[in-house]
């Protein structure tokens, strides 16, 4: 059953690749629900597939593809300073997928693939002190990292429901507007601190929206309809800024991994608790989403290791190799392959090289087992 899809009024109200907003400051914003039908994106929204069977591309449902045969896994290699390294050779790596070694086709340097990213901001109970602080490293992270033209970003917000405050657009206005609209919205009866006064109402959604946390929802929504828009050949990355506590999704952590690894969107998550103090941040959830989609967790103590961060999330983007390979099981059935890259140069292993990589992808279905969701 769907979890979540977006609310079709207000999808339109963005549109998708920068397409002109309402005029009214709140219409670029839509719930995303589960009660009404995912919209269906219009032709221009896609870009249409590489004519070129040697080119790169992206499914929606699968790991990056060069052409029917090849499967190509995209990762970065750093040394134990965290420094990023760009000298690494085929040999010296090998693969192997479900244990069992692949001969590798095509080894290179890929420092150019265009971006799509999906930032979500928690606006939750929990973030409340901590916003303004997150918002302002967001802003100058989208200042930095987007390319006019090339790369595309959309805004989401959470809370025990998720909102789109900006579709997929490559307006550096548009997203830095979203991510400034994007605010903490007290409870009836809250006056800061965690301190309620009174009894709030029975029925107010409010509350119990500002209480929870369906941070497993809003991956799993983002990377199933937000990310859905994509253009075909892209880099498709999810930043999240939150401190990992879920108390109300109904997916669970492995479907929201699942669905983004079928999305082929990396996971960066950021993890922030009250005042940067750790109270509450759920680390081993936040590394578990990010290195099993191939990204990486990061928790800072304050506001210069939020942006520093940021700025090690722009570089793994940027700085990686693109490794492609013919499985050698050739089966069409939907199945999830387990996927090692390993150092092999003895110097490499002695300098304790780390590579970061997405652990595995979903192999193409025929059309009896091929399935979206």
């Amino acid at each position: 059953m769907l979890l979540c899809v977006l609310a079709l009024s207000g999808w339109l109200g963005t549109g998708a690749h920068g397409q002109n907003p309402s005029t009214t400051p709140d219409a670029s914003r839509s719930r995303l629900t589960s009660n009404e039908p995912a919209p269906q994106p219009t032709p221009t929204t896609k870009q249409q597939p590489a004519s070129n069977p040697d080119e790169v591309t992206l499914q929606d449902d699968e790991v990056v593809r060069v052409d029917t045969d090849l499967t190509n896994i995209l990762f970065t290699a750093t040394d134990k300073n965290r420094r990023f390294l760009t000298t690494l050779r085929k040999e010296d790596v090998r693969i192997l997928e479900d244990g069992q070694p692949q001969e590798i086709f095509t080894f290179q340097t890929q420092i150019d693939l265009p971006l799509t990213l999906a930032i979500l901001i928690d606006t939750s109970r929990s973030q409340e002190r901590t916003l303004p602080d997150e918002k302002m490293a967001a802003r100058a992270f989208i200042d930095a990292i987007l390319r006019q033209g090339k790369d595309e970003a959309a805004v989401v917000s959470f809370t025990g429901e998720s909102t789109l405050e900006q579709g997929l657009t490559g307006n550096v206005s548009r997203i830095r507007q979203a991510i400034d609209r994007i605010e903490f919205v007290p409870p009836s009866g809250y006056v800061g601190n965690g301190r309620v006064v009174g009894t709030p109402p029975i029925s107010g959604s409010n509350n119990s929206l500002a209480f929870s946390t369906s941070l497993w929802d809003a991956i799993w929504v983002t990377a199933d309809e937000v990310l859905a828009d994509a253009a075909e050949k892209t880099r498709r990355a999810i930043i999240i800024v939150t401190d990992g506590d879920d108390t109300s999704s109904r997916k669970k952590i492995d479907d929201a991994i699942d669905r983004a690894i079928k999305s082929d969107a990396l996971i960066f998550a950021i993890g922030i608790g009250d005042s940067y103090s750790f109270r509450g941040v759920d680390e081993g959830a936040l590394r578990k989403v990010a290195e099993r989609t191939g990204g990486r967790a990061y928790f800072p103590r304050d506001e210069g290791d939020l942006r520093a961060a940021f700025t090690q999330i722009e570089r793994e983007l940027r700085e990686q190799y693109l490794l492609a390979y013919s499985p050698t099981n050739q089966k069409r059935d939907g199945s999830f392959r387990r996927v090692q890259i390993e150092i092999v140069n003895p110097e490499l292993r002695s300098q304790n090289v780390k590579l970061n990589y997405r652990q595995g992808y979903f192999a193409k279905g025929d059309e009896k087992t091929k399935t979206k969701k």
